[in-house]
């Protein structure tokens, strides 16, 4: 249901009857086959996948930290994959469909490698230590998004656009960047439900229960490498959603991750649909950054977090 009224938002809106003409298979104008197919309909779907990825990355890694202010740009992932897709902008790699998604996902595995070797003590990665380093390596590739952006010339806009996230212009080229990605790494999360509920008990408890600890922190992290660095290739930066929207699913359905993880994945298509709805009909005709919209409902919902937090803690 808010996949088809989000198709109706937006410059040129449709009446219901058009859609039921759609739906039955009746001629619809060429004007209206192309607006509704060629642009709201990909954008419409990639905003779902898009939100779906980054929640429920936000839910794997906040699991795997056993903390909830955890989100996939945490571990520096999202920093790398905006500089290897900056990269490819600069260069004009065309030379492949997947050339810009590509580029994003090798220095994402990029990041996610110099993290886990800066984070291994003994052969073993605490994650108190993960986390440092994930937070050291991405201000590094945020620097250098920053020198990039330095010499970027002519380009500058086009970074500066891409960087502050949204879904205009967006087309099925970009779903189809997306959805082999996607289509990867969320059926092998949701293989680690098991794994992520017993982590919840302490690394030690979890040992004890038969958990190869260190196999599931590299796979895991490498599935939301996978998934954060297409999202990001896709759609640029958009903030705050697998961070707020695992924490409203926990709340309402609980820990475990037989539930929070496909819950998270569909809780953030429709929540970051709707923000792509609000972007680019608030001011219509003027097409906001969707990423825009999420930190304005984002940060506050944050905020919150952190008093709660501030509370449990005295």
């Amino acid at each position: 249901m808010s996949f088809l009224l989000a198709l109706s938002f937006g410059r040129g809106r449709f009446q219901s009857g058009d859609f039921w003409a759609i739906f039955h298979w009746q001629d619809i104008s060429p004007l209206q086959k192309t607006i509704l197919f060629q642009v709201r309909m990909p954008r419409v779907t990639l905003a779902t996948l898009v939100g779906g990825g980054l929640s429920i990355s936000g839910a794997v890694l906040q699991g795997l930290f056993r903390n909830p202010l955890v989100d996939p740009y945490v571990l520096g992932i999202s920093s790398g994959a905006s500089f290897g897709a900056v990269l490819a902008i600069l260069k004009k790699w065309s030379f492949s469909l997947y050339a810009v998604p590509f580029s994003a996902f090798s220095f994402a595995l990029l990041t996610t490698f110099l993290v886990f070797s800066l984070g291994q003590v003994n052969r073993k990665t605490p994650l108190e230590i993960l986390l440092l380093s994930g937070v050291a390596v991405g201000f590094f590739f945020s620097a250098l998004v920053s020198l990039s952006m330095f010499f970027a010339g002519h380009d500058l806009h086009q970074i500066v656009f891409w960087l502050m996230g949204g879904l205009w212009n967006r087309s099925w080229r970009e779903v189809k960047m997306v959805l082999p990605f996607l289509g990867a790494g969320i059926p092998f999360m949701l293989a680690f439900h098991r794994e992520l509920n017993i982590m919840l008990l302490g690394e030690k408890t979890a040992e004890s229960m038969g958990v190869d600890i260190e196999r599931v922190k590299k796979w895991l992290v490498f599935a939301c490498s996978l998934v954060v660095a297409s999202c990001v290739a896709a759609s640029g930066v958009i903030g705050f959603v697998g961070l707020i929207v695992p924490h409203l699913v926990r709340l309402l359905f609980g820990q475990n991750h037989r539930l929070l993880l496909p819950f998270s994945f569909l809780s953030g298509g429709i929540i970051l649909l709707w923000a792509d709805t609000a972007a680019r009909s608030v001011l219509n005709p003027v097409d906001l950054p969707v990423g825009i919209i999420t930190s304005l409902l984002g940060a506050p919902f944050f905020i919150y977090l952190l008093r709660t937090r501030k509370k449990l803690h005295g």
